[in-house]
C-alpha cells in the first residue's frame, strides 16, 4: 500500500488560502494551528495528507480545508455566473472567500447559463475535469425546462433523430430523450454541451425556454436538500456517479 503524499505545512496552507507562508509562519507562531490535539510549531514540518486530514487538523479554531483534489457540487442558484470573466456575482463568491486563493485553482465543470439553475460541478482536478466535459464521456445531463409555449407533440420525435442541426452549427446534435411531464413542461437528456443548447434546440421546434434547470450528470442526482447557492464536497463514489450513464 502506498504512502499518502507529504508537505509542508507552509506551502499546504498557503496553496490551501489561508495567506502567503510568511502569513502561515505567522498563525504557526500565534499557535493557531492544531496537528491531532498539539500546536504546531514548524512550519516547515510535513504533513502526510491523508483523507482524513480536515477531522486532525484546525486553523484558527476551524477544520482546516481539504486539501486537492476537490470536487464540489454546488445548486446553482438563478442570477450568477459561472466565469470569472463575465460581469456581475459569480459562483465562486459562493464559497469561501480563501477559496479564490487555491492552488490549483478552482473551476466550473462546464458552464450554466446566469439564468439556469440547477446542479453545478466545481473542481481543482484537471483530470476530472475533462473526463466530465471530454465529448468522448457522453455522460449524460438532465434538465427540466418550463416553455413558453405547450409541446406539440413530435419534439421527442425530432431531438431522438440525432439530425437535428442547430443555427450556426455545422453538424447535427446527438440524439437526445424528451419526456413530457406537463403541456408547459419538458425533461430533456442530453450527452453534448454546446452553446445554450437546450434553449437552442426548443426554439428549433418553435418554443422558447422560460425557465431551465439541470437535476442529474450521469448517475449523479442533485439533492432535494441541497438549497439555492449551498454546496457540499463529493466523496468518491459520487465523483464516479457523475461519470456513470444510468440508462446503460
Amino acid at each position: 500500500m502506498s504512502r499518502p503524499p507529504a508537505v509542508r505545512l507552509d506551502r499546504l496552507l498557503a496553496n490551501l488560502g489561508y495567506g502567503s507562508r510568511r502569513e502561515v509562519h505567522a498563525l504557526v507562531r500565534d499557535r493557531a494551528v492544531i496537528l491531532d490535539g498539539r500546536p504546531v510549531t514548524d512550519a516547515g514540518a510535513r504533513i502526510s495528507l491523508t483523507p482524513d486530514l480536515p477531522g486532525r487538523m484546525t486553523v484558527r479554531g476551524a477544520p482546516v480545508d481539504p486539501p486537492a483534489p476537490l470536487v464540489l457540487m454546488m445548486h446553482k442558484p438563478e442570477g450568477v455566473v459561472c466565469s470569472h470573466r463575465e460581469p456581475g456575482r459569480s459562483v465562486y463568491e459562493l464559497l469561501p472567500p480563501r477559496w479564490r486563493s487555491r492552488m490549483p485553482s478552482l473551476s466550473t465543470i462546464g458552464r450554466l447559463d446566469r439564468d439556469t439553475t440547477g446542479l453545478l460541478l466545481i473542481t481543482d482536478d484537471g483530470d476530472y475535469l475533462h473526463r466530465i466535459i471530454s465529448p468522448r464521456s457522453h455522460a449524460p445531463k438532465r434538465y427540466i425546462a418550463t416553455l413558453l409555449s405547450p409541446l406539440r407533440g413530435d419534439e421527442g420525435e425530432v431531438f431522438a433523430r440525432g439530425d437535428l442541426m442547430l443555427d450556426g452549427e455545422e453538424r447535427p446534435l446527438a440524439p437526445a430523450v424528451l419526456e413530457a411531464l406537463e403541456p408547459l413542461v419538458a425533461r430533456l437528456t442530453i450527452t453534448e454541451g454546446r452553446y445554450h443548447q437546450v434553449r437552442r434546440m426548443f426554439s428549433a421546434v418553435g418554443n422558447q425556454v422560460v425557465q431551465l434547470h439541470r437535476d442529474r450528470i450521469g448517475g449523479l442526482d442533485l439533492p432535494h436538500d441541497l438549497a439555492p447557492g449551498d454546496w457540499k464536497r463529493l466523496t468518491p463514489e459520487q465523483c464516479a456517479a457523475a461519470l456513470m450513464d444510468p440508462g446503460a
